[in-house]
């Protein structure tokens, strides 16, 4: 019954994200966006449902089994929720949509810009909801269900753990909503210092965010995988700093934009490519192609999918 309720939400979901897209193209954009909206709450509800599984421990579903245990404290338990594969892609979906609900709140104006920022956040939100569906359910079930789960991986038994990947998160998928704005301004040909303006806070909350996460990241590596303290060695770590060291470059070219509306090209460009390079680290991550600590799957098929989205 747990995972027949989970994925039915995640149905809903991909079935609301579609809704969005045919109102959009029948040029109802206040449905669209409505029903991208509908499609962001249920994936959030979605994922509130497995951190409650894995409190709960209920082990009939996979992810809880494979990644949680009934006698560990409750900020592991909270961990084993993103400390996999299916679960941090599930967080990874819900910060997508998340961004495109606060852009929606916070922009007020109801013109074409917004239908379509919200149509490109709402097609990589289904990209990857049909990654998730198709190859990696976080809501698979086990029968008969094991009285006991395998536990959390000791290595990620730590306080920063419950921090560290969410901050992250919040950092490089944020990009999204700056490509969906780089890509409305450039077909509306709005790409300016009025549209500098609007991407600036959006930009800046994603950097602030990633910063953040990194610094965590680095201080959990320097304790827990030594390497005398250098945590570069990590291939996982560098393709997170990566989409940094682009945001950093946009955060000045969208200064020169907003200030003296210069540098279009260029802040169009670093903007594609710090979201891209996101992805980069998200197929690095989950391909197999690195080992790591921090890599989550050994699937190539995985790997493939993320590639062709790339």
């Amino acid at each position: 019954m747990a995972s027949n309720f989970a994925n039915v939400l995640l149905i809903f979901s991909i079935f609301f994200s579609f809704l969005s897209n045919l109102f959009f193209f029948k040029k109802k954009t206040k449905l669209s966006i409505l029903f991208f909206n509908v499609a962001s709450v249920v994936i959030i509800i979605s994922f509130f449902v497995l951190i409650y599984y894995f409190c709960t421990s209920n082990f009939s579903i996979s992810a809880v089994y494979e990644n949680s245990h009934s006698l560990k404290p409750f900020i592991y338990k909270l961990a084993g929720t993103w400390g996999n594969h299916e679960g941090s892609l599930l967080l990874f979906i819900l910060i997508i949509s998340l961004y495109g609900l606060l852009f929606n709140i916070f922009y007020k104006k109801k013109d074409l810009f917004k239908a379509w920022v919200i149509f490109f956040q709402n097609n990589i939100f289904l990209i990857f909801l049909i990654f998730l569906i198709t190859t990696s359910n976080p809501f698979d079930m086990i029968i008969p269900t094991p009285k006991e789960g395998l536990g959390l991986n000791p290595i990620l038994q730590d306080p920063l753990l419950a921090i560290h990947p969410p901050f992250l998160y919040l950092g490089y998928v944020g990009f999204s909503l700056t490509l969906s704005l780089v890509l409305a301004g450039l077909l509306q040909k709005e790409l300016n210092d009025q549209w500098a303006m609007i991407c600036w806070p959006w930009v800046m909350l994603s950097w602030v965010f990633l910063t953040i996460g990194i610094s965590l990241g680095s201080l959990w590596a320097y304790y827990e995988l030594g390497w005398g303290g250098y945590w570069f060695w990590d291939p996982v770590e560098n393709a997170s700093l990566m989409p940094w060291l682009t945001s950093t470059a946009l955060i000045h070219s969208l200064l020169v934009l907003k200030i003296k509306n210069k540098m279009k090209n260029w802040t169009a460009l670093l903007a594609i490519l710090t979201f891209s390079f996101s992805l980069l680290g998200t197929f690095l991550v989950r391909s197999g192609i690195l080992n790591s600590v921090h890599a989550f799957a050994n699937d190539p098929d995985r790997g493939i999918f993320i590639l062709l989205i790339i």
